[in-house]
């Protein structure tokens, strides 16, 4: 019977990873500045020591503007000292504004990367929360781009971007006041020429936004793009398919350039309008100064130092307008990118640890049981329907059946990489989802088909059973399931490297790795997704041994591809389409004729020519 899956906590209702698109660009600001406090500490003063630097910027026009009026052209002539002393204050005052500057640079940096350093950490961590259901279908270089070069995009703005615009606005406003201070209708000049600029940059805005949004989802589309063939270079090189391949890549990469054009050109539109804009008032502040230097305008007359003085402040309010245009186009791919890394922590991760609120297990070996337990993949039929299955403590279990009848998910479920859509599945009697995940990860160990190993020594790699293990220790439990030998034969011992994803060692050899992990782990219950079909006879049975040693004293349970496996077990389950059909020892089920057993069986048996 099929189930639908339900909504409550715990349940495996899965959930695409958030993509961030619907949070407006001061909501995302707002969010990411929640997650990352650190951007925010000590604001009051790098903002003081911002208005400190924009004001410096004033210094060179206004002594421009005394030097001519008043030392140069005074009522009484030339005043060389008042000259000399002004040039002092100027060169003090520059002094303090750099200080200023790079006090500010300084915190700005420290800030930023402080903050995001913390805004990284928490995405990472959450995709390790994440449902495995989620995280399988994501490209994974779309889970790298969102914790590597979306945060890059951010850091890239705030260290950078984010200081230009603190400091670019003070600048404005204070040009502003002073010209009108000196002019105000040559203010009034510049701001009209600039007034089209700044009424299009709303709509700049959104057209940036969704440019750049399409750009950094395409960047996480040809990071997967590239990975997976380096990845999977030996199927690639085997079947010869280098030309597909990169015909892929070539598309991927096609795809991001079109959309980064797309992006640049709207970016490249408006900073042209920004340099028509400083063009116009460049122009008309030069037309509209001989006018009012002449009298020909309304209002005062203006000095030969007052314009001098205007022309450098234009320069000062033309400089961050112009730059505003490349920050605008800074702070869209910036948002774009936080947008994608918030979107990962409003993910729900739903198998929730109880915490120091959850129970723990004690040490021996443990009961297991499923109650009522039914499961659905997202979209699809039920792979595993009111299941009731007790297995008392102590007890070697092998789960039989076709390709897709279900019996890898029950060592999922068992292991909670995944919770049931109904039902419990419980341990010693207590709900899984009520275990603190530190203690069940104590307690209960998965071997899979393939055991992942890292770029590392072999003993690292070991120690992921138990972190605080000793070389002693590693070959004491290599010893205890009988692979003393096997390890000491190897060219650097316990230090010898495996390579990447443990290619410097045969497919036994990694599965001899991995069990080798579970021993130092020390489970009460070992739940293993059996493969040997890969290896040579030999170490079939080195395996067999070190199996046979591993689940010793423990409750085990198999998913078993080999119904040899199945005949040393003490109980076989049979699933077929996601039910349990049949129960029990070997020898009893094998006699059952026309049984899904017994065809797995005489199957099994005429294929191996047993």
């Amino acid at each position: 019977m099929s189930t639908t899956l339900n909504t409550e906590p715990g349940t495996p209702e899965h959930t695409r990873l958030a993509t961030g698109e619907d949070i407006g660009a001061w909501e995302t600001i707002r969010r990411g500045i929640r997650h990352s406090p650190e951007l925010v500490e000590g604001v009051g003063w790098t903002l003081t020591l911002a208005v400190l630097a924009s004001v410096g910027q004033v210094v060179v026009p206004i002594a421009v503007q005394q030097t001519v009026d008043k030392g140069l052209r005074g009522s009484g002539g030339p005043d060389p000292t008042f000259t000399t002393w002004l040039a002092l204050a100027s060169a003090v005052a520059i002094v303090v504004t750099s200080w200023a500057s790079y006090a500010m640079t300084a915190r700005l940096f420290s800030s930023a990367e402080r903050g995001l350093a913390t805004l990284r950490v928490k995405a990472f961590r959450h995709v390790h929360d994440l449902p495995l259901l989620t995280q399988n279908t994501e490209r994974r270089g779309a889970l790298v781009s969102r914790v590597t070069s979306d945060v890059d995009q951010v850091s890239q703005f705030l260290v950078f971007g984010g200081l230009i615009f603190v400091v670019s606005i003070g600048q404005m406003l204070i040009a502003t006041v002073v010209m009108v201070f000196y002019s105000w209708q040559l203010a009034l000049v510049v701001w009209i020429c600039f007034a089209p600029l700044f009424l299009s940059l709303r709509y700049f805005q959104r057209k940036l936004a969704a440019a750049y949004g399409t750009v950094r989802r395409q960047v996480g589309v040809l990071l997967s793009a590239v990975s997976e063939p380096v990845v999977g270079a030996a199927v690639v090189k085997s079947y010869a398919i280098e030309a597909r391949t990169q015909e892929r890549i070539d598309t991927a990469i096609d795809t991001h350039k079109t959309a980064s054009t797309r992006a640049q050109g709207f970016t490249a539109f408006s900073f042209s309008l920004g340099g028509i804009s400083a063009g116009i008032a460049n122009a008309g502040v030069l037309i509209v100064g001989i006018w009012l230097g002449q009298g020909f305008a309304w209002g005062e007359g203006i000095t030969a130092g007052e314009v001098l003085a205007f022309a450098f402040l234009v320069t000062l309010f033309v400089g961050p307008v112009q730059m505003g245009t490349q920050i605008l186009t800074d702070a869209q791919n910036a948002i774009a990118g936080w947008r994608r890394v918030i979107g990962i922590l409003d993910t729900p991760a739903d198998l929730l640890d109880p915490g120091p609120d959850g129970q723990s297990l004690p040490k021996g070996a443990i009961d297991v049981r499923f109650d009522g337990v039914s499961f659905a993949y997202p979209g699809g039929p039920a792979v595993l329907s009111d299941i009731d299955l007790e297995i008392p403590a102590g007890q070697r279990v092998a789960v039989v059946g076709e390709t897709g009848s279900g019996k890898s998910t029950i060592a999922k479920l068992l292991t909670r990489l995944m919770d049931p859509g109904r039902g419990r599945v419980l341990l010693d009697g207590i709900d899984l989802r009520e275990i603190a995940e530190g203690a069940l990860r104590r307690s209960v160990v998965l071997v899979p088909q393939e055991g992942f190993l890292f770029d590392d020594t072999l003993a690292a790699n070991v120690r992921y059973g138990r972190l605080g293990a000793t070389e002693a220790e590693i070959s004491e439990a290599a010893r205890t399931i009988g692979l003393g030998d096997w390890l000491a034969g190897l060219p650097e011992g316990v230090e010898t490297r495996v390579g990447q994803r443990g290619e410097a060692l045969s497919t036994g050899e990694r599965q001899l790795v991995a069990l080798l992990r579970a021993q130092l782990a020390d489970p009460d219950l070992l739940v293993l997704d059996e493969a040997t079909s890969a290896v040579d006879p030999e170490l079939e049975t080195r395996i067999g041994r070190a199996l046979e040693r591993l689940m010793s004293g423990r409750t085990s349970v198999t998913i078993a591809h080999r119904l040899s496996t199945a005949e040393a077990a003490d109980v076989v389950v049979v699933v077929d389409r996601g039910r349990i059909v049949q129960h029990g020892p070997h020898d009893e089920l094998v006699r059952q004729a026309d049984t899904p057993y017994a065809r797995l069986h005489a199957s099994w048996v005429a294929q191996h020519g047993r």
